[in-house]
């Protein structure tokens, strides 16, 4: 979805994305491709941007059933927001507002069958992660301050 424009040429993308931990206080995130001639990569959390007339709440759970398969009712409280500027060359927004939420649910497989086209092409892979695991990685996480966040959520 491209973003609302304002006569500043910013280009706005709400989105909605999802902490999804298991029961092991595992985190799923899935790798992406940037949208970037660079072809950098980076995991993320699952979700995606919110469609015209659509809550955020509604996005968080369409998003979560197109990108995992898994179907739930209401993702709960915002957890947080997040305001930033888009550095990727070939993104169709220039800012975005992404409104987090926390989500858990016993451990799964992710079901591809809703993804999108593109979706189809720029998810490179999924994993479950341990804390540990994204203390000690070098890979490239968003949102920045996920681990930062965890530690408070699973302490």
């Amino acid at each position: 979805m491209t973003g609302s424009s304002d006569p500043s040429g910013v280009i706005l993308r709400p989105t909605s994305r999802l902490i999804v931990v298991d029961q092991d206080d595992r985190v799923l995130l899935m790798l992406t491709k940037s949208p970037d001639t660079s072809g950098a990569s980076r995991w993320i959390t699952p979700g995606g941007g919110v469609d015209p007339g659509e809550s955020h709440e509604q996005a968080a759970v369409r998003e979560l059933r197109e990108e995992t398969g898994q179907v739930i009712a209401d993702p709960g409280p915002v957890l947080f927001t997040e305001d930033f500027e888009v550095p990727w060359d070939a993104a169709d927004h220039t800012h975005g507002h992404a409104e987090f939420y926390l989500v858990r649910l016993p451990h799964f497989e992710i079901v591809d069958d809703e993804w999108t086209d593109d979706e189809k092409v720029d998810i490179l892979a999924s994993r479950w992660w341990t804390l540990a695991e994204l203390e000690a990685t070098d890979e490239h996480i968003e949102p920045a301050q996920l681990v930062e966040r965890l530690r408070g959520l699973l302490a």
